[in-house]
């Protein structure tokens, strides 16, 4: 068996020092040790494909980061490990415990993940192998694992069983439960903003310094569409990771970081707003582009009519909440978040629709990833 901070500090020394995952009990003890120590940190994340994301957004601005989870988890996974990690070719070393190993006895529903834990690794494309629970066969392990992570530019996992990590006198302290944020009512009721219109005045506004990461789909393509740049994550895949991946870049960057989302998105992973607003960087901008449908499969209706997306933002411990409905309102709410601490969160009611020579990134994934990685680290200034 392993003590927790021995493994943490083999890590460490190979740089990795950011952890964000969901507690398996077969990780307590390593869990405990991490998000009381002073040299680790550690995100508890509202799912397993979050803070995938989150620790993605952390990969993108210089930090190399540990997912931990349990195998049920990888469900939760497989869409940002195949659709973000795959084709923008971030590694990331994942920690899936084996809840269901076949021949040791445990819940029945983790008998059917215990048989196949492996093999949706395998189908995913990531190299896996089982932790070992001497310290130095790990550290041959870790080793091995960071070189094909290096090879690769892919996800490499250990499988950790039942009983490996001895248990810690450690305990992970409580999160202090965050301040509700202001709420500013910016609407008139008039007529409702396109979305390309609110893109072109967000760039205008925006510092030359401001990363932006913009969610799948037409509001990708329509950000590239008016201007393509360095500081620009296009996100192709991963609907939803958008605020997720932006909050992993925004607690490993000193620049303002801007996360321009869709309501659809937005409502997949409502839960990303909760570890937001609980880790509060005050340097993140998420700006919810609401024009009530799916606009880039045709149209669907979304529920956000229904849904109070600054109360929930201010709820989560956002500082500040906009709620705008044209043009003006929304610069003038963006302006004012870029001079005070965030995070602060934008809900923009717009109109549906897109305009129709619409482009798309010419870089392949993972040439925007290095681009905007070099911009976040300083190699490639801004336009």
């Amino acid at each position: 068996m392993l003590h927790p901070r021995a493994f943490i500090d083999l890590l460490r020394g190979r740089g990795y020092s950011f952890f964000t995952g969901v507690p398996c009990s077969f990780l307590t003890p390593l869990i405990n040790e991490i998000a009381a120590g002073q040299s680790s940190r550690y995100v508890c994340a509202t799912s397993e494909g979050e803070a995938v994301a989150i620790a993605a957004g952390a990969w993108l601005a210089g930090c190399p980061s540990v997912v931990l989870g349990q195998n049920s988890g990888l469900g939760n996974m497989v869409n940002p490990l195949t659709s973000l990690n795959h084709p923008f070719r971030i590694p990331l070393l994942l920690m899936v415990t084996l809840r269901g190993e076949p021949g040791i006895g445990d819940e029945p529903q983790h008998e059917l993940m215990g048989q196949i834990t492996s093999s949706m690794l395998e189908l995913m494309g990531i190299r896996w192998r089982v932790m070992p629970e001497q310290i130095h066969a790990l550290e041959g392990g870790v080793d091995d694992g960071i070189s094909l992570m290096s090879r690769f530019s892919l996800p490499f996992a250990f499988i950790v069983r039942q009983g490996s990590f001895l248990d810690s006198a450690s305990r992970e302290p409580p999160i202090i439960p965050p301040t509700p944020g202001r709420r500013h009512e910016l609407t008139a009721g008039g007529p409702r903003p396109s979305r390309i219109a609110v893109l072109e005045q967000v760039l205008a506004h925006l510092p030359n310094e401001a990363a932006v990461i913009a969610t799948t789909g037409k509001c990708a393509r329509e950000l590239f569409t008016l201007a393509d740049r360095p500081q620009h994550l296009y996100m192709v895949g991963a609907m939803g990771s958008a605020s997720a991946v932006g909050l992993g870049v925004a607690l490993h960057s000193q620049r303002p970081v801007v996360v321009l989302d869709g309501d659809g998105a937005a409502l997949m992973r409502l839960g990303t707003l909760a570890t937001i607003g609980a880790r509060a960087p005050v340097n993140l901008i998420h700006i919810i582009l609401d024009n009530g449908v799916h606009d880039s499969t045709g149209g669907q209706r979304t529920v956000s009519d229904v849904v109070d997306f600054c109360g929930v933002g201010a709820a989560c411990g956002y500082a500040q909440v906009w709620s705008c409905d044209s043009g003006e309102a929304i610069t003038s709410a963006l302006e004012l978040a870029l001079r005070e601490c965030g995070p602060h969160l934008l809900h923009a009611r717009i109109a549906p629709g897109s305009i129709d020579k619409l482009g798309r990134p010419t870089l392949l994934p993972h040439e925007v990833a290095r681009r905007f990685t070099g911009f976040l680290r300083g190699s490639i200034g801004p336009p």
